[in-house]
Parts: C-alpha cells; sequence; structure tokens
C-alpha cells in the first residue's frame, strides 16, 4: 500500500491509500478513519459505500462522520466506487462507468476485466485490511452503511452475508435496482439480459428470499429527494420487510433531499445505531 494523504481529526487519524487491486485489476483508493481509541486496542469497522459520481473523498470531507466516529470508537472506511484509470472501460454518462461501479462483479465485455466492485469491497479489502490494520482494527465486528448506490451496495453485502455483517445503515439507498431506470441500465450493461441473475444484486429480491434472517437495517429517506419517486423505492423494501418479518427502520425526514447536506445531518443517529450492533 502507498498513503497518499494524513490528517490529525477528532484524536484520531484520516489516512488515504492506494494500492495494486487483484479484483479490479488497477490502482484502487480507499481512505480509513483510525479513531483515537484505536491506539489502545482493535476498533469494530463501519464500511461506507458511495453513490454515484463520487470518490471516496465525498464522504470524508462532507459527511462530518469523523467527530462522531470518534465519540463511539469506530474506524470508518471509505472505499471509492469503481476501478478508475486510462485502461479502465468508462462511458460519458454518469450514472454507468468510472464512478459508477454498483458493487456488481461485471459479466460482460469491456466492464469485467475491471468492474468487479463487490469482490474487492466483500473481500479483497477486508483482507488488505487484516493484512496492514491488525493493530488498530477489529474486522470480526464490521457493519455497513451508504448513500443511494452505495446505499444499495450496503444492503445486498448485508442480505448476502447476514452472518457476517452486524448491521445495515443507508441513506436513500435505490432498493429495488432491477426495477429502476438506474439499475435497468447499470445491470444490462455490467451483467447482460438475463434478468435472474440481476436480482442477486438487488436488495429487494434479496429481502423477499431471506425468510427474515437478515442483520438489523436502518434507512434514512428524505421526502423532498428528487429521485425518490423514479429510482429509490424504499416503500417496497419496507412492505417486503414488513412481509418476512426483517427488522427494518425505515426514517421519513421531511424537507430533506439527496444531498451530502441530509447525510451530514443524520450521521449521528446511523452511527450511534450501527455501535449499538457492534459492541464486543
Amino acid at each position: 500500500m502507498n498513503k497518499i494523504d494524513q490528517h490529525r481529526a477528532f484524536d484520531g487519524w484520516q489516512q488515504r491509500y492506494t494500492h495494486a487491486s487483484s479484483s479490479c485489476n488497477c490502482d484502487m483508493t480507499f481512505a480509513v478513519y483510525l479513531p483515537p481509541q484505536a491506539d489502545r486496542g482493535p476498533v469494530p469497522v463501519v464500511y461506507w459505500l458511495s453513490g454515484l459520481t463520487c470518490t471516496d473523498a465525498n464522504f470524508v470531507e462532507k459527511a462530518g462522520a469523523q467527530r462522531i466516529a470518534a465519540g463511539l470508537g469506530l474506524a470508518l472506511v471509505a472505499p471509492d466506487t469503481s476501478p478508475r484509470g486510462a485502461d479502465v472501460a468508462d462511458d460519458d454518462a454518469y450514472d454507468l462507468g468510472q464512478g459508477a461501479g454498483f458493487y456488481v462483479n461485471a459479466t460482460q465485455a469491456p466492464w469485467a476485466q475491471h468492474y468487479r466492485m463487490y469482490d474487492y469491497v466483500s473481500d479483497e479489502l477486508p483482507r488488505l485490511l487484516a493484512e496492514n490494520f491488525s493493530a488498530e482494527l477489529d474486522l470480526s465486528h464490521e457493519a455497513l452503511a451508504g448513500h443511494s448506490m452505495g446505499g444499495h451496495g450496503a444492503l445486498v453485502l448485508a442480505l448476502r452475508q447476514p452472518e457476517r455483517y452486524r448491521a445495515v445503515a443507508a441513506f436513500a439507498p435505490i432498493c429495488a435496482p432491477t426495477e429502476v431506470p438506474w439499475g435497468e441500465k447499470a445491470f444490462g450493461t455490467y451483467l447482460g439480459d438475463d434478468r435472474d441473475s440481476w436480482r442477486e444484486y438487488d436488495a429487494t429480491a434479496l429481502l423477499e428470499r431471506s425468510a427474515g434472517d437478515v442483520p438489523p437495517m436502518r434507512i434514512e429517506q428524505g421526502e423532498a429527494d428528487g429521485f425518490l419517486a423514479e429510482q429509490l423505492s424504499p416503500e417496497r423494501f419496507a412492505v417486503t420487510a414488513d412481509q418476512s418479518h426483517a427488522p427494518l427502520m425505515l426514517n421519513r425526514r421531511a424537507g430533506y433531499d439527496h444531498s451530502y447536506f441530509f447525510i451530514a445531518s443524520f450521521m449521528d443517529e446511523q452511527l450511534a445505531f450501527l455501535a449499538e450492533y457492534l459492541e464486543p
């Protein structure tokens, strides 16, 4: 790994690294916040997955999460949202290609060579953390959080590996991507025409077959979100959770939109929720 940035923050350290990724076949970047408690021993880990057009830096610079994480004793790990580089396939649209990995393992050319974000987040990045931060991070206590496309990714990882992640929190997630324009475009491009394969990355479809055996989930949804009606489908997810007797808290927030102003407003509640389930 190569450390490319470091700042003292709330008596902890905000750091940024690059490394050669075997999953994505390119250099990848991630950020990690180590709270002051990590100086004394391993602390629980929350993975933050960001949304369309974002890098790891958006969350680090805009969410105001470090102060809260320092108080709760949580490490925050924020990977980039896609592979990047001159040799990595891309698209002129904001919702496809670099910055829009959708946390899937692509199967279609030319995307399959690099776009394996599910494997990167669920397997390669945790192994890298275990090798390099064994004294600071307790990887037996993991939780997930994310926003929009990243909220989709967080829910999917938690639902596919419920025995691993202690809890999941999401801001304005894409809850049923196989049924909305963002998901149909990305999945059709990355995964091909077999819509059954898409359901492996659809949180609502995964919840339908879960029998309620899932980690505790919490969603924040702004009611003034311009993407709510066409792209997000939280009510569809909530109905499925109720039918499955799955543990879901859906908070509808009047007046809030899709921005990081919304995220920063409720970050303290989301991290406190995760911390409750990350206690040893």
